[in-house]
Parts: C-alpha cells; sequence; structure tokens
C-alpha cells in the first residue's frame, strides 16, 4: 500500500483535466433527457390519438404518472453507467502504461497494488459523482414533465405513493450493488491487455457478452453479477420496478433473485480485485 495518497491524488487530478472522467459523469444523465423529451413527444401524441379513440382515464394516468418515467431515466443511465465505468477502468491502467506516464508513479514510490487501488477507489469516487447527477436530472425532468402521483383507478388506490418510493429505493440499491464489480473487471482487463485500444475494445466486449449469454445460463446466471445490473437485455429488478409503480399486477416477485443479488455482487467484486492485485505484480511495465 506504499503510496497510496500520491497515487490518488494523481488520479484526482487527471480526472479533472481529461474529457473521459467528465462524459461518464455527464453522458447518463444527457441521454435520459434526450429520452424523456422524446417520451414526452411521443406521449403528447398518443394522448391526442386517444381522445379521439376515447380510451381509458386510467391508461391516460398512468401515462403521465412521473414515478414511472423517473425509474426508466434511472435504468437507461445506469445501463450508460455501466458500460462507461467497465471502458473507463479498461483504459486507465492500459493508457497510463501506453503513454509511459504509470512510470512516473512508480518511481514516486508509489507500489503497483497501491496505484490501482486508487484507481478503483476514484473510479467509484467518480460513479457517485455520476450517480447524483442522474438523480437529480432524473427527478427534476420527471417532475417538470410529468406529474408524482399515487396510482389509482376509479377512486381506488392501487398503490401508494410511499409504497411506490420504498420500492424505488430498493430497486436502485439494488441496482447499484453490482457496479463495483463492473468497475473491477474493467480494470482486471487494463491490466491483462496489451495496449489501451485492445482493453477498452476487450471489456465492453465481454461485458455485452455477459449480457448476452447470462439468461441461457439458467440457474447458473443467478451467481454472475451482471444479471442483476441494468443493460441493454436487462432482467434486473430496476427493470420490475419500472412496472410496479405504474400499477401492473401481474410482476411475479422472486424472492432468491433478490435474495443472490444482495450476495453476489460483493464476492464477485473481492475476487476480481484479487486478481486484479496479483496480476499487476506480474505484468510487465
Amino acid at each position: 500500500m506504499n503510496g497510496f495518497i500520491p497515487a490518488l491524488k494523481s488520479e484526482l487530478f487527471v480526472s479533472l483535466r481529461t474529457l473521459g472522467s467528465k462524459l461518464v459523469v455527464l453522458v447518463p444523465s444527457l441521454f435520459v433527457i434526450a429520452q424523456y423529451l422524446l417520451t414526452k413527444l411521443r406521449d403528447t401524441g398518443a394522448a391526442a390519438r386517444d381522445s379521439l379513440l376515447g380510451a381509458s382515464d386510467f391508461d391516460a394516468a398512468m401515462a403521465n404518472n412521473a414515478y414511472g418515467h423517473f425509474v426508466d431515466g434511472l435504468d437507461t443511465g445506469l445501463t450508460l453507467l455501466g458500460l462507461l465505468l467497465v471502458a473507463q477502468a479498461a483504459y486507465s491502467f492500459s493508457g497510463e502504461r501506453d503513454s509511459g506516464a504509470i512510470r512516473h508513479l512508480l518511481i514516486r514510490s508509489s507500489s503497483r497494488r497501491a496505484i490501482m487501488l486508487a484507481k478503483l477507489l476514484h473510479l467509484h469516487l467518480l460513479a457517485l459523482l455520476s450517480l447524483l447527477v442522474l438523480l437529480v436530472t432524473s427527478y427534476l425532468f420527471s417532475g417538470l414533465l410529468w406529474e408524482f402521483g399515487a396510482v389509482v383507478e376509479d377512486g381506488f388506490e392501487l398503490i401508494s405513493e410511499q409504497e411506490i418510493q420504498q420500492e424505488i429505493v430498493l430497486g436502485l440499491r439494488l441496482a447499484l450493488l453490482p457496479l463495483p464489480a463492473v468497475i473491477a473487471l474493467g480494470l482486471v482487463i487494463s491490466v491483462v491487455a496489451n495496449t489501451s485500444t485492445q482493453a477498452v475494445v476487450t471489456a465492453l466486449g465481454l461485458t455485452l457478452v455477459l449480457d448476452i449469454f447470462k439468461s441461457t445460463l439458467g440457474d447458473y446466471g443467478l451467481y454472475l453479477y451482471a444479471t442483476y445490473l441494468p443493460s441493454l437485455l436487462d432482467q434486473s429488478y430496476l427493470q420490475d420496478v419500472s412496472r410496479l409503480v405504474r400499477g401492473f399486477s401481474d410482476v411475479l416477485i422472486d424472492q432468491r433473485f433478490l435474495d443472490l443479488n444482495n450476495w453476489v455482487p460483493l464476492p464477485s467484486l473481492v475476487i476480481l480485485v484479487i486478481v486484479m492485485l496479483v496480476l499487476v505484480q506480474r505484468r510487465k511495465i
């Protein structure tokens, strides 16, 4: 752990002055804003059509409920954040190795393991900042374009605002648990790859492969952290929350799925961090 603080200071210094870090923080929120605007345009056209066809008031109320759109925004933002983080993590060590910058930290008595742990902490701080921006943006814009409220049909409250908020908090917490493992995977690939380009392509490719094949693994897929991460082929609980807060009663909640969502990501993170620390000691720089 020798030289951890200088390595962390170096990471923060570089982060404030590079485009990649700014993209990780801002891109998920910008995409969510664009999604909201396009959804609002679509909903406006659909509302005009439904008024002519005599659609039910319940359908109109659901389309205008901001909680569903808020969760959709979080799901989209976290999907993009996961991809950006694994790419940024894959580039971090490999890019500095290609440019020779990593040698300066080693000369300043920062050990290889200290450098990697500093990168791990820095990427977590970056993810936290991006998440805060995403939460604020999603909440403000969903509230601006739609209205927050309970799900009501024919005067009967199907789900209260308190219950909706509890489900959102649970879904968000479960969706965030796999993110540290995503970062650690990117760092492992960053150490193993020969070039920064190879590292980024491999990290994104492996992430997409895990996303595609997780559903084909059956019960074994439940022991893969990627199963619980919001993604392009989404199986996360946050996807179910999107339906729950809209009042759908056909959502089946598997308690085993929720339990494994709580327990699987942490061992995955620990294993990947150990692999990263072992490999970086053997990597020629």
